[in-house]
């Protein structure tokens, strides 16, 4: 995958927590002509952020975007800090910690933690 785009029409809410919250840093995006964020993972620009209202019905639909994380301990408290609602679990067979939880916009997130992050 090269990246993911989703629509907001609050682009302050879905800067802070992709950034301030998740680690993502805004970044350099073309000067197109309608609002939005690049939002850069490892000096890639892996998330798309367009301005425009609430998606309509029809197009189209993404179950979840995942991101590989880490600090799994300081990523719940952030969540929580937050009041953001999240579930937790272990990935049966590998171990990885998968926690879900959503956007301002109600985007499905999954982070991955690696198996040997100590617990929240």
């Amino acid at each position: 995958m090269n990246h993911f785009n989703i629509l907001s029409d609050d682009l302050a809410a879905c800067e802070h927590f992709y950034c301030d919250l998740l680690g993502l840093t805004k970044g350099e995006r073309p000067p197109f002509k309608f609002g939005g964020l690049w939002l850069y993972a490892g000096g890639q620009p892996i998330l798309h952020v367009n301005e425009a209202r609430r998606p309509l019905a029809g197009q189209g639909v993404i179950d979840h975007i995942a991101f590989s994380s880490r600090d799994l301990r300081g990523t719940v408290a952030k969540l929580r800090g937050e009041g953001i609602r999240f579930s937790l679990n272990q990935q049966v067979g590998s171990g990885t910690w998968q926690l879900f939880c959503h956007d301002p916009m109600g985007v499905k997130v999954e982070l991955d933690f690696e198996a040997s992050e100590p617990a929240p």
